[in-house]
């Protein structure tokens, strides 16, 4: 059996002013892209490129599902989902090796 990665991610900016939620198969890949500017658009725009919160799935329709349910929350909610695993929003970008590679071994 296959064993699916996909990742619904929180970025922000280096003052926390600005979130981005996001959602992709690679967030290895994604954050690199992020933080190299390699994309033009909002994230670029807005200097987004701190990785503050992630979450796994193995299916594709309950990350996506994850990241509009995530969308459509207020501020504050967010900044409480963020709180509760990452208080200090310390960029998590160089954990994410780790712990994404966890995700990768099969169970």
């Amino acid at each position: 059996m296959w064993n699916y990665n996909f990742y619904v991610y929180v970025i922000t900016n280096k003052i926390n002013s600005v979130l981005y939620i996001g959602v992709t198969n690679n967030l290895e890949r994604r954050i690199f892209e992020h933080k190299n500017k390699s994309v033009p658009g909002f994230t670029q725009k807005y200097n987004i490129d701190k990785l503050i919160h992630f979450e796994h799935y193995d299916n594709i329709n309950d990350a996506i599902r994850r990241e509009k349910q995530l969308k459509k929350w207020n501020r504050k909610w967010k900044e409480e989902l963020i709180n509760k695993v990452n208080p200090e929003w310390d960029d998590l970008h160089e954990e994410i090796s780790d712990r994404v590679g966890n995700d990768r071994k099969v169970k």
